[in-house]
């Protein structure tokens, strides 16, 4: 598996840079060109941001940290958000997390070793009929059981790869 880093990656932002280089309001636009190259904002590309914008390095920190949709983690291939709404939450979502938590082996805001799952815990997902839910990716799950979940689970499993 590359490296988020690997050359093709690094070209490709490279071309960011050209088009976005002395250009006002440029930050943005070349963070999320980074995002959308690398899936997070590495500290090696921050730093050439910074030079590109002619900007501090912290500036550029203080965007990424400002704005929610940017990460300066990697994440994983599939991307778990367990609903922690009141709907969900009343409904058994704290279940649902456990044995999400438990198959993966991994807490709130961590990676399968295998790089295949992140989970994160999310305060609404606007499905509130369909309680508890959880998302993978695009796709909404709801009505979950503790076995609905695991049975979700190993089909993403079994698809990918076993979790390591």
């Amino acid at each position: 598996m590359p490296t988020a880093l690997d050359e093709l990656n690094l070209e490709s932002f490279n071309k960011s840079i050209r088009k976005y280089r002395g250009k006002n309001g440029s930050i943005i636009p070349l963070l999320q060109s980074a995002q959308d190259i690398f899936s997070y904002v590495p500290e090696q590309v921050i730093e050439k941001i910074a030079i590109a914008t002619n900007s501090h390095v912290s500036t550029i920190y203080g965007v990424v940290t400002f704005y929610k949709q940017f990460r300066l983690k990697p994440v994983g291939k599939h991307i778990i958000r367990v609903c922690q709404g009141t709907a969900c939450y009343v409904n058994s979502a704290k279940e649902v997390y456990e044995v999400i938590k438990n198959k993966l082996g991994i807490e709130e805001g961590e990676n399968t070793e295998d790089g295949l799952f992140t989970l994160q815990s999310v305060a609404c997902l606007g499905c509130c009929s369909l309680a508890p839910v959880i998302m993978i990716d695009d796709e909404t799950y709801g009505s979950l059981t503790p076995e609905k979940t695991e049975k979700i689970l190993d089909e993403y499993i079994n698809r990918e790869g076993e979790v390591k």
